[in-house]
């Protein structure tokens, strides 16, 4: 379920194919890769992506082709297909055939550096007999926000809207390609520390605004969304003044992981409740679609809640119930170089009971990775519950092995409210 690939100044877009043969491929076979160590897979095909640093890739098939949109982080370089420079933002590569992508197009994106401008997210959805490409502009520079692109023709990228704009963070977003629901990452604060409140008042860098994108042409907002303590007018400490990373959907649930690498947190909320329940953002009226709650080690945080439902543990064959379990696949982000943080971790958190959610194990990558890489711990996990294709570059490299299980405490902080 995932592919490691080293991030470098320029990352390249690459394709890996798993090798199934039992023994060891035939003399005559032609030599492939470039010597990068690999485990079950080989590299059998790149693109440069025009020199750009990449962040989210998005696979989608449509008119009988795989199209790569791959979202950037901020910087600038020359366009070879219009002989201009440009921001970075969303690189189209046809990659039908792996072994030779072909780049299509490169959209813009907000000036800025690498973690300020860009475009790093790309959410890719069918409606209405059109490919429709929903994308960040920024990352944490002033007018940020988000916009959808008509790709029917990933050669000819044409803007079709503005979703919200005069944003001041955006992030990792969510659109349900079946009912046009999306779920935007944004923030307007003018200043994190000391903290500047935006036009809006929400008091956290990252909440959600919930938008229908049944018709892109035409957003329609839904609500605004976060933890209880972050919303305008409220007072005390903070609830994860870093805000929400990312949210992921799966049926009538709503996984939100908050905190990205410290004070993270879990929470699970009914989505219908969440879209049909009362939308001013008051704590009761945001505390009322949350199932639970699950607070992480302040030194933790959450970056990525992958559900894996009905998994089948295989130690606990001999049983006679239980063996059967739901989890939440749990990132805290390893975001310093060369060790000069705490050790992240993947957590594999129970939610069989979803209102009692428990750690069960956890892994993180062995000490020797940092010989060979700048980050030797978690990232990611896959960014889509229900596709394969949507795991890129970031997934994480966590070694298959068991863990020792580690408590995470259902402990709310001291002076935040508890939901669980």
């Amino acid at each position: 379920m995932s592919s490691l690939l080293r991030r470098l100044s320029v990352v390249l877009l690459g394709f890996v194919m798993t090798s199934f043969a039992a023994g060891p491929a035939s003399a005559q076979a032609p030599a492939r890769g470039h010597g990068a160590e690999a485990r079950d897979m080989e590299l059998v095909g790149h693109d440069d992506l025009q020199g750009r640093s990449a962040y989210q890739p998005t696979i989608h098939r449509q008119s009988g082709r795989f199209i790569a949109y791959v979202g950037h982080h901020g910087g600038r370089g020359r366009n070879p297909l219009t002989g201009s420079d440009e921001d970075n933002g969303t690189s189209v590569v046809d990659v039908t055939d792996p072994a030779r992508p072909r780049y299509l197009a490169h959209i813009p994106g907000a000036p800025g550096g690498s973690e300020q401008g860009g475009a790093q997210m790309a959410r890719v959805c069918d409606r209405q007999s059109k490919t429709y490409l929903l994308r960040t502009i920024g990352n944490s520079v002033p007018n940020s926000g988000h916009e959808v692109w008509d790709v029917t023709d990933p050669a000819k990228p044409r803007k079709v809207s503005t979703v919200v704009s005069g944003l001041t963070a955006t992030h990792k977003n969510w659109w349900e390609c079946d009912t046009g629901i999306a779920y935007l990452i944004s923030g307007d604060l003018a200043k994190a520390d000391p903290l500047q409140l935006g036009p809006s008042g929400w008091r956290t860098w990252r909440m959600t605004k919930i938008y229908d994108l049944s018709d892109p042409a035409k957003p329609v907002f839904v609500r605004d969304f976060g933890l209880a303590g972050q919303e305008p007018g409220s007072t005390g400490p903070i609830t994860v003044a870093h805000g929400v990373h990312g949210p992921i959907v799966l049926g009538n649930r709503v996984y939100f992981a908050y905190g990205t690498s410290a004070d993270g947190a879990l929470q699970i909320v009914d989505r219908q409740k969440l879209l049909t329940g009362p939308k001013e953002p008051t704590a009761a009226n945001l505390n009322a679609p949350e199932i639970s709650r699950l607070y992480m080690s302040p030194n933790w945080g959450g970056h990525t809640a992958f559900p894996v439902l009905g998994m089948t543990i295989g130690d606990w064959a001999p049983n006679t119930k239980g063996r059967v379990r739901d989890f939440v696949v749990l990132v805290s982000e390893s975001i310093a170089n060369e060790c000069r943080e705490f050790r992240h971790a993947t957590f594999m958190v129970d939610i069989t009971t979803e209102t009692r959610s428990a750690a069960g194990a956890d892994a993180s990558a062995p000490t020797r990775a940092a010989s060979r890489s700048r980050r030797s711990s978690t990232r990611s996990s896959c960014s889509s519950p229900t596709s394969t294709a949507a795991c890129g570059p970031w997934t994480s490299a966590i070694p298959t092995r068991r863990g020792t299980p580690r408590s995470i405490s259902r402990r709310p902080p001291s002076g935040r409210p508890s939901a669980a």
